[in-house]
């Protein structure tokens, strides 16, 4: 069977993502386009539309796709923590992540693509990680139930931004360990 006709009967929406997140790779967002990609992944502009219902389908999957790998390795960092250095290991895997894959991370939070609710639901699985961490770290400190979400979403933040700021200083490895440093300082138990 020919690799075409192959795609057509059951790989075409796995072969399409694949094909997307190498166009991705190499050239960034601006290069991908859904005739490029038709024709790299040898078939027809319309025979697209059967899987996806605009780029920005596509597009949603691609960066739900890279949503779950993060989490994947959110949960591996946190799994292979020791005592002590769970937050630790989430930013640092949230880091890795970042610089390992600069395009996917920028497309997962492209202003058009994560509203879309693939990408929501993605994301939140992956917040989820951090949410738990953050639960069981600051549960020693006994901090209102309440403002769980927040501290979640300030340790989140303060990771994204360092996570985004050093891909565009990639000279600078302390910039990640001064974050990180800083949360955990933030959460280290306090003296009594």
């Amino acid at each position: 069977m020919s690799e075409r006709r192959r795609y057509h009967v059951g790989d075409l929406p796995g072969r399409l993502i694949r094909e997307a997140r190498e166009m991705l790779d190499e050239g960034g967002l601006k290069q991908l386009n859904l005739r490029a990609l038709a024709a790299r992944a040898g078939i027809t502009a319309g025979s697209m539309y059967h899987h996806y219902e605009s780029k920005t389908a596509l597009l949603a999957e691609l960066a739900a796709g890279g949503f779950r790998e993060l989490r994947i390795e959110l949960e591996r960092a946190d799994a292979e923590a020791g005592a002590g250095r769970r937050l630790r290991a989430w930013a640092t895997g949230y880091f890795r992540f970042a610089r390992r894959e600069p395009a996917l991370f920028s497309l997962m939070f492209d202003p058009e693509i994560a509203p879309q609710p693939t990408v929501a639901e993605a994301r939140g699985e992956a917040l989820r990680v951090l949410h738990r961490i953050v639960g069981e770290v600051v549960a020693v400190q006994a901090p209102p139930a309440e403002r769980l979400d927040q501290i979640t979403l300030a340790v989140w933040a303060a990771s994204h931004g360092a996570a985004t700021l050093a891909l565009s200083a990639p000279d600078s490895p302390e910039l990640i360990e001064d974050v990180i440093a800083g949360l955990e300082a933030l959460f280290r138990p306090a003296e009594g």
